[in-house]
């Protein structure tokens, strides 16, 4: 069993910021997999979908905690489903990268993404895999990090993530079916 996790923050206000590019993506994905909008349930402090493909066992989750805390609900849900960390991706917001870049990769620094923080300091371990997925910085330095990441896309960038967000759902099915090095050879760099 496979364990998908997309950050984010819970709530309307937060639902179309840069710093929930994680949830967009796991919405994204599913709602391309069946067709219609995920139907969730609520578990372990997450919104949570379970599905099958190609016979292999997956779970998505968006935790519910705020993005401070998401180690909580990543950690419950691989106790209750007994899921290794080699079976596990995070998929998350990152200003170091463009907007429109996607980066795989594993066992790395959280980079100053408290999302990431939370779950390594949970977990005792940054030994797991991440689908960082670029949002770019702001255009001038002085403009708060915070205030960005927690800002909407700009429309220009809104109208570019349908195909930001094919390209990391082809690279979440590439991780799960041929692992973390094929999917960081084929994926990461810009999707557009």
């Amino acid at each position: 069993m496979w364990l998908v996790v997309g950050l984010g923050n819970p709530g309307k206000q937060y639902q179309m910021t840069r710093h929930n590019v994680g949830f967009m993506v796991i919405d994204y994905w599913i709602k391309s997999l069946a067709g219609h909008d995920p139907d969730y349930r609520e578990e372990h402090k997450a919104l949570t979908k379970k599905m099958k493909l190609e016979g292999v066992e997956i779970i998505v989750a968006k935790p519910q905690t705020f993005m401070n805390l998401s180690g909580e609900s990543v950690q419950a849900l691989m106790h209750f489903y007994k899921i290794p960390k080699e079976n596990i991706l995070v998929i998350h917001d990152d200003i170091d990268q463009t907007f429109g870049s996607l980066r795989f990769h594993k066992n790395r620094g959280h980079g100053g993404q408290n999302g990431v923080r939370s779950i390594s300091q949970v977990l005792g371990t940054q030994d797991y895999s991440r689908l960082k997925m670029g949002v770019g910085r702001p255009a001038h330095p002085d403009f708060d990090i915070g205030d960005y990441v927690l800002g909407n896309f700009a429309k220009e960038e809104s109208a570019q993530l349908p195909k930001v967000f094919e390209k990391a759902c082809d690279g979440i099915e590439c991780f799960i079916f041929k692992g973390i090095d094929r999917a960081s050879t084929d994926f990461n760099g810009s999707a557009l």
